[in-house]
């Protein structure tokens, strides 16, 4: 076989290909200028950034009016962006740049969101709805035209919040599997999970005023998640190997009403008027989710009395 490759090789005649032709012009044979740039397609130069550049440059209120389609990807991080460029990690007051949208926004709508920054959607929203939320306030509902009970559809996808630090998200529906994986600060309420919810979450605040997934809280280690489970349907859907399934104490109580009286006033969710209108009664069906180290941590800095931060600021506190 190798002398017939030999033989093979030597018939091959590559010159045609290897030459390198004549020519009187003085400029080099590669590609060496570059043209202008192209306008920049992203949605947030093309509809957001002019809009908002008396928030950006001087930190004034706006209001923007927007329809977003499923080709406008990572709506919100080129604002944010050029938000933080200026003021600084810690942005600008919340709602000082609330942005209107309506329609269904692509993958990752609401990325690495600013302090400052509201996006409300009414639509849907794609994939990783809210990943590494870093401060802003996220909102989707359905259209009020939409035909469908929104408590029992889903409205986002797959990986919402993942890798949030901080922030508050609202979704009047159900969302998609591995909700709030890794969210290590936000503060969320959706309606219901898929598989794996709250998955190797260290941090933050999840209610979940509907239905979960199995897997729950899988490799959770920090953060709270309180369920609204009236079927006892948790118990055999959470991953207990790190985490206790508890009632709501009573110093968290009044967080989680303001929570839920926010997810209300952003969404106008029917589930969360529900809850609210005998909210006794409903809290009573709410299962605390807490991982055991994380609670054991609490209670020794209580009991020492260490310093509490607070990770919940809401609308309706």
């Amino acid at each position: 076989p190798s002398d017939a490759g030999s033989i093979k090789r030597t018939l091959l005649d590559l010159s045609d290909l290897l030459v390198v032709p004549r020519s009187v012009d003085p400029r080099a044979v590669r590609h060496r200028t570059r043209g202008p740039e192209p306008p920049d397609p992203h949605f947030d130069a093309r509809e957001l950034l002019d809009d908002a550049a008396g928030a950006i440059s001087r930190g004034e209120p706006v209001r923007i009016k927007r329809r977003v389609t499923n080709v406008d990807r990572a709506v919100g991080a080129r604002l944010s962006h050029e938000l933080v460029a200026r003021h600084g990690p810690g942005g600008l007051p919340d709602d000082t740049v609330e942005v209107a949208l309506s329609g269904s926004a692509g993958q990752s709508f609401g990325a690495f969101l600013a302090p400052g920054i509201s996006l409300g959607l009414e639509g849907e929203a794609n994939d990783y709805v809210g990943k590494s939320l870093s401060g802003g306030v996220l909102a989707v509902h359905p259209s009020a035209e939409a035909g469908f009970d929104a408590a029992e559809n889903v409205i986002i996808g797959n990986g919402a919040l993942y890798g949030a630090s901080s922030g508050r998200a609202f979704f009047r529906g159900l969302a998609g599997e591995r909700f709030g994986v890794r969210n290590s600060g936000a503060l969320t309420v959706v309606e219901g999970v898929g598989d794996h919810g709250c998955e190797y979450m260290t941090g933050g605040r999840a209610a979940i005023l509907g239905p979960t997934g199995h897997n729950f809280a899988a490799g959770m280690s920090g953060g709270i998640a309180w369920v609204f489970d009236p079927d006892d349907h948790l118990a055999v859907r959470a991953n207990t190997e790190l985490v206790d399934l508890e009632q709501v104490p009573a110093d968290e109580r009044e967080e989680l009403h303001a929570l839920v009286t926010e997810h209300f006033i952003r969404t106008g969710s029917a589930v969360a008027e529900h809850l609210l209108g005998d909210w006794e009664i409903s809290l009573a069906q709410f299962v605390r989710v807490i991982p055991r180290e994380y609670a054991q941590a609490l209670e020794r800095r209580d009991e020492t009395g260490g310093p509490k931060t607070s990770e919940f600021r809401s609308l309706a506190a």
